[in-house]
């Protein structure tokens, strides 16, 4: 990623003291990283962008959400009955928009990879399953390359209804779904969990996370080996990482004692 503009002198940029500069870099570090997560090749940074960072970030605009409380039980004896109770949510103002639910689906009994990713986009929507898309379509060939096929293995996200246009979830959205995740992870019993993107390891961490620093290194999620990759969809739009996230799945395998099948 490249910058058309310089970064001068705190002096020059009339910044009262030198911690004020030095998070100043901070937030245009944090800035670039981000337009990298999403995908930006080049990024054109002027000056008024730069006076833009430097001022003091105005807090979060609150998203309201309406919630008709059903509380979510805490002891769920199969995935079939996290399933139900998903199926009739209406916690979060996703349940006005959602054509389906889409709560996972895979091996439930002690699989050895468990996919996590982000929430449901349009196809897995009106299909009602994780990862149909092209970004599913992709997973599965990660799948494949890694010797398994998807019934072996074990694929949810962290909120079960799609957010309109494909945006990230919300914080609230996440804190009032992730209690049917957690209890899906209980009652699967995976040995690692993959989780596939920053916001599924927000959601799985519960505090918000660089993927790309934090990619391929070992995470632990209540006990079990978390390991942080990128999403499907980033690598549909970054091809160049595939290599990081192939690395990323050779370790999983080195975990459990596996090595990828020759190709065919």
């Amino acid at each position: 990623m490249t910058a058309d503009s310089t970064i001068e002198s705190g002096d020059d940029l009339g910044l009262a003291a030198e911690t004020t500069y030095c998070g100043l870099l901070e937030d245009i570090e944090s800035y670039l990283e981000y337009q990298r997560d999403e995908g930006a090749v080049r990024l054109e940074v002027d000056r008024a962008v730069l006076e833009e960072l430097a001022k003091e970030p105005e807090p979060e605009a609150e998203v309201e959400i309406t919630v008709d409380a059903t509380a979510i039980p805490d002891d769920f004896q199969t995935l079939e009955a996290v399933s139900a109770h998903i199926s009739t949510c209406t916690n979060c103002e996703l349940c006005k928009t959602r054509t389906s639910t889409v709560p996972g689906e895979g091996c439930g009994d002690g699989p050895d990879i468990m996919f996590v990713g982000e929430g449901p986009g349009a196809e897995e929507d009106v299909q009602g399953r994780p990862f149909v898309g092209k970004a599913g379509q992709l997973l599965t060939k990660m799948i494949e390359a890694m010797g398994y096929e998807r019934s072996q293995l074990y694929i949810a996200n962290v909120v079960k209804c799609r957010p309109p246009n494909n945006r990230k979830p919300v914080k609230e959205e996440m804190e009032l779904c992730l209690p049917y995740l957690r209890q899906q992870i209980g009652l699967i019993k995976p040995k690692i969990i993959v989780g596939l993107g920053g916001t599924a390891m927000e959601g799985l961490l519960g505090h918000p996370v660089g993927i790309t620093r934090m990619r391929g290194v070992w995470q632990d999620y209540e006990g079990i080996k978390l390991m942080p990759t990128f999403h499907p969809s980033y690598l549909l739009r970054d091809p160049s990482k595939k290599k990081e996230a192939w690395a990323d799945l050779k370790l999983v395998l080195a975990e459990l004692g596996k090595e990828p099948p020759a190709r065919k």
